[in-house]
C-alpha cells in the first residue's frame, strides 16, 4: 500500500516554481548601485539561474555587484607592507569595466585616512604603468574635486584631494606643471585656509619640485610675500615659517616616495599633462551598472591582458623552483602590450608641448626635454613638435630655432632627426598655410646657416619648373633669405662654391638642361640672390655659343630646323 501510494504523494521540488528573473527584478527594481542585501540561500539560486546565460542583464549585474565589493575590498585593505600581493589580486578584477569602481573606492579610502595617501598613489602609479586611462580617470576625478571644494570653500576635502595629488606628482602620475597651478591659485586670494592648505601641498611635493629650481624660487618668493604682508593669522605666519625651515633641511621628513613605496621603473612611468585650465570630463556614469551587449568579448579580451600581465598560473608552478635568471628570461620572451591607439604618443606630444611652453629660456626647455621618457624611434617626434610649436606663432620665435640647433649640436640622434624632418617638410609644405610655411622656412634657414645640419640636405631641392610648386618655391625663398641674412651674400656665395656641398646641390643650381638653368637663374635673380647665379650663367653662354659655332658650320642650303638662342 505505502509503495502504491509513494509515487501520489511526492512533493514538487521548490526550484520548480521559483522565478529567478522576477525575484531580481524585484530585488532591484529601484536600485541603481544593486546596494539591496540578498539573503545567502536566495543570492545562490539567483547566481545559479542567471549563470545558466552569462550575456543576461541579470547575470551581468551580480557580477558588477561582485566586482564593485572586491575592489572596494582589495582598496581597504592595501598598505605598505602587502602591497606588492594585493596587486596581482586587483589585476585579476577587470579594472577596464570596473575603473570607475576602483576611482571612487580610492578616493573615498584616501578621504577616510590620509596618512596612507602614498599608498593609495603608488597602487595608482602601478595600474597606470599598464591601464593609463584608469590612472588618467583617477587624476582628472580629483582635479575636478579640488576645484569644485576650492570654489565651495570646503577644507577638508580640498586639503584630502591636493594631498593625493601631490603624492601622484610626485610618483610621476600627474605633471609637476599641475602642482604649481594650484600653489598659484592658493596663494592669488590668500586667507587662512588657502595658505594653510597650500603651505601642507607644498611639504609634500617639494622635495619633488626642488628638481625645478625656477620654479621653486618663484613659489617661495610668493610665500614670502604672504608672510610679510601679514594679513593672514599668526598661527598660519607660523606655518610658513616651518615651511621655509622644512626646505632648508630638504625635506628630510618628507621625501619624494617614502621607503617601500618606489615600485615603479623610470620608463615605465606614464604622466598625464592634465590641467587645472583643462575641460574635465569625470565620466560619472561609469560609477553605475549599464548593460554590455558585447560582454563576454570584452571579458574574454581582458582576460588575455591579465594574462600577459601577471602570466599563466601553470607556468609560474612550474617554474617556481628555477632561479631568478629563468624568471628573466622569461620575462624578455613576454610579448608587450601593444598600444594601437597611440594613447601614448599623444601624451608624449602633450609633455612635449607644456615643456615647451612652460620653459623661461631654450636652455632650459632643452634640460627639460632631455629628462622626457622617450623611447627608441621616438627622438623624430620631439624634432616635430619643436617645429610644430614654432609654426603655430604668429611670427618666427627665435627661441624655437635655439632648441632646435642646441639639441643638434648635442647628440647625432637629434641631428640625423632634423636632416629626415627637412625632407619631410619640404615633401609636405603645400599642405601648410602661407604663415606657418614662412616660419618652418626660417627655422630650416637658421639650422643650415649655423651649421647645426647638414647642408646635405639641400639634395632634395629640384629647381626646375616641374619638379617644385609654389608652395616649394617660397619654402626655398625664405630658407635662403634668412640664411643670407644670418651669414651675409659673400660668406653664402663662397660656401655654396665649396666642391663637398656644390656635389649636393646640383639639383638647386641645375646645368643639366638651358631651361632648367634659366628657370633657376630668374628664380635666385627674383630673390635678389643673383650673386649665386654667376657658374650657371657661364654655363649657359657657353653653352649657347657651342650651339651657335655648331650652326654657323651647317651649309645655307641645308635642310632642317633653324635653331634661335637668346642669352
Amino acid at each position: 500500500m505505502e509503495l502504491d501510494r509513494q509515487p501520489a504523494t511526492k512533493p514538487q521540488p521548490q526550484e520548480a516554481g521559483f522565478d529567478a528573473r522576477a525575484e531580481f527584478l524585484k530585488l532591484t527594481a529601484n536600485s541603481r548601485t544593486g546596494g539591496v542585501y540578498l539573503p545567502p540561500a536566495r543570492l545562490r539560486a539567483l547566481q545559479e539561474e542567471a549563470a545558466k546565460d552569462k550575456s543576461s542583464p541579470e547575470y551581468q549585474r551580480l557580477s558588477w555587484d561582485a566586482l564593485r565589493k572586491s575592489i572596494t575590498g582589495i582598496v581597504n585593505r592595501v598598505n605598505i607592507l602587502n602591497i606588492k600581493a594585493i596587486i596581482p589580486e586587483l589585476f585579476n578584477e577587470n579594472l577596464i569595466r570596473g575603473k570607475g569602481l576602483f576611482a571612487r573606492s580610492i578616493m573615498k579610502a584616501q578621504a577616510a585616512s590620509l596618512p596612507f595617501t602614498p599608498v593609495f598613489a603608488c597602487l595608482v602609479a602601478i595600474v597606470n604603468t599598464k591601464l593609463p586611462t584608469v590612472g588618467e580617470l583617477v587624476l582628472i576625478r580629483l582635479v575636478s574635486q579640488f576645484r569644485r571644494s576650492f570654489k565651495r570653500n570646503d577644507k577638508p576635502v580640498c586639503v584630502a584631494t591636493s594631498t593625493f595629488i601631490a603624492h601622484l606628482v610626485n610618483q610621476s602620475v600627474a605633471d609637476s606643471s599641475l602642482a604649481l597651478q594650484m600653489i598659484i591659485l592658493l596663494l592669488e586670494h590668500p586667507t587662512d585656509s588657502s595658505v594653510e592648505i597650500a603651505v601642507g601641498f607644498m611639504k609634500e611635493v617639494g622635495a619633488y619640485l626642488a628638481e625645478f629650481p625656477k620654479e621653486n624660487n618663484l613659489l617661495f618668493d610668493r610665500f614670502r610675500a604672504v608672510l610679510h604682508e601679514g594679513a593672514i593669522d599668526k598661527r598660519v605666519q607660523y606655518m610658513i615659517e616651518v615651511l621655509f625651515q622644512v626646505r632648508k633641511d630638504q625635506y628630510k621628513d618628507n621625501p619624494t616616495i617614502s621607503e617601500g613605496l618606489d615600485l615603479v621603473e623610470e620608463e615605465d612611468q606614464i604622466t598625464h599633462p592634465v590641467s587645472l585650465d583643462d575641460k574635465l570630463e569625470v565620466q560619472e556614469s561609469l560609477n553605475v551598472f549599464k548593460f554590455d551587449p558585447n560582454y563576454q568579448q570584452h571579458e574574454q579580451e581582458y582576460n588575455e591582458f591579465k594574462t600577459e600581465v601577471l602570466g599563466d598560473d601553470d607556468s609560474d608552478d612550474e617554474g617556481s623552483g628555477s632561479g631568478e635568471d629563468s624568471e628573466d628570461e622569461a620575462v624578455e620572451e613576454k610579448p608587450g602590450i601593444q598600444d594601437k591607439t597611440e594613447t601614448n604618443l599623444v601624451n608624449l606630444r602633450k609633455v612635449i608641448y607644456l615643456t615647451l611652453q612652460n620653459a623661461l629660456g631654450y636652455e632650459e626647455a632643452v634640460h627639460k626635454l632631455l629628462k622626457v621618457k622617450i623611447q627608441e624611434g621616438e627622438e623624430i617626434e620631439v624634432c616635430n613638435m619643436v617645429i610644430e610649436c614654432a609654426s603655430q606663432e604668429r611670427t618666427y620665435s627665435r627661441y624655437y630655432g635655439l632648441i632646435a640647433e642646441r639639441l643638434c649640436k648635442l647628440n647625432r640622434v637629434w641631428f640625423d632627426c632634423f636632416e629626415q624632418a627637412f625632407a619631410t617638410y619640404y615633401d609636405t609644405i603645400h599642405r601648410y598655410e602661407t604663415n606657418r610655411l614662412r616660419i618652418i622656412a626660417k627655422l630650416f634657414g637658421h639650422l643650415l646657416a649655423t651649421d647645426s645640419i647638414s647642408w646635405t640636405v639641400l639634395q632634395v631641392i629640384k629647381m626646375n619648373e616641374n619638379d617644385t610648386t609654389s608652395a616649394s618655391r617660397i619654402f626655398v625663398k625664405i630658407m635662403l633669405q634668412e640664411m643670407n641674412e644670418s651669414m651675409g651674400i659673400k660668406t653664402l656665395a663662397e660656401r655654396f662654391k665649396d666642391p663637398e656641398v656644390r656635389q649636393n646641390c646640383n639639383g638647386l643650381f641645375p646645368t643639366d638642361l638651358p631651361k632648367n638653368t634659366r628657370f633657376s637663374i630668374n628664380f635666385f635673380t627674383s630673390i635678389n640672390l643673383g650673386a649665386l647665379t654667376v657658374e650657371m650663367r657661364e654655363y649657359l653662354t657657353k653653352f649657347c655659343l657651342n650651339e651657335l659655332s655648331e650652326c654657323t658650320k651647317t651649309p645655307h642650303g641645308a635642310k632642317g630646323s633653324r635653331r634661335v638662342f637668346i642669352v
